[in-house]
């Protein structure tokens, strides 16, 4: 299983990323590149969509977990849009953990499973909570935690920069959105989330 020990000594190799990382410039431009196609990032939707929505979030924030259903159906309905998941753990210990044990998934293929599964959790989130969930949604701790270890200069790459981008744009807190060229700090309803994905098509195309 992911260990106490386990995941604090990786959350001191990525870990000051969470809260006392490396902090660029707030404001300083973030390449579309660096945005919207870092190789290790999981990308859910259609891979070759128009239009790139990005979403920064933490598997404890109340508002990414009440939005993601409705994210997820406007994505589907749309059917040409690319979904870039970038795991922004800024509630403390177990948001590092559920964040790693997550992208751990990714790496065995799972990433589905686990994303949607600690998704529907309610409240404030334990580590024991996390294992526990990620374990009813058919999940080895186990493996989860050898993919971990085995990948984790990967995940500890992918979290300080999702971290570093995240404060560069200036976003206050999760959830937070890239969608085309326009950022949108906080929730999007779904006519506003339709309505952005229609202004970075048409921007697109402009």
């Amino acid at each position: 299983m992911l260990t106490r020990r386990t995941v604090l000594t990786s959350s001191l190799a990525l870990g000051t990323f969470a809260v006392f990382g490396s902090r660029i410039a707030l404001g300083q431009q973030m390449t579309r590149e660096e945005n919207f196609n870092d190789k290790d990032a999981p990308v859910l939707g259609n891979p070759g969509g128009d239009v790139t929505v990005v979403e920064y979030f933490d598997y404890q924030c109340p508002y990414c977990k009440k939005a993601h259903p409705t994210l997820k159906r406007v994505i589907a309905r749309d059917g040409n849009v690319r979904l870039v998941m970038k795991d922004w753990p800024i509630f403390g210990d177990a948001s590092i953990f559920a964040a790693q044990a997550v992208l751990g998934a990714a790496q065995i293929g799972l990433y589905d499973v686990a994303l949607e599964a600690l998704m529907k959790t309610k409240g404030k989130l334990t580590r024991e909570d996390v294992e526990h969930t990620l374990t009813r949604a058919g999940l080895s701790m186990t493996a989860i935690s050898e993919a971990v270890n085995k990948h984790t200069a990967k995940i500890s790459g992918l979290l300080d920069r999702n971290y570093n981008q995240a404060t560069g744009f200036n976003f206050a807190g999760t959830p937070a959105y890239v969608v085309g060229s326009s950022l949108y700090p906080g929730v999007l309803d779904e006519k506003g989330l339709v309505e952005a994905i229609a202004l970075a098509r048409k921007t697109r195309k402009g």
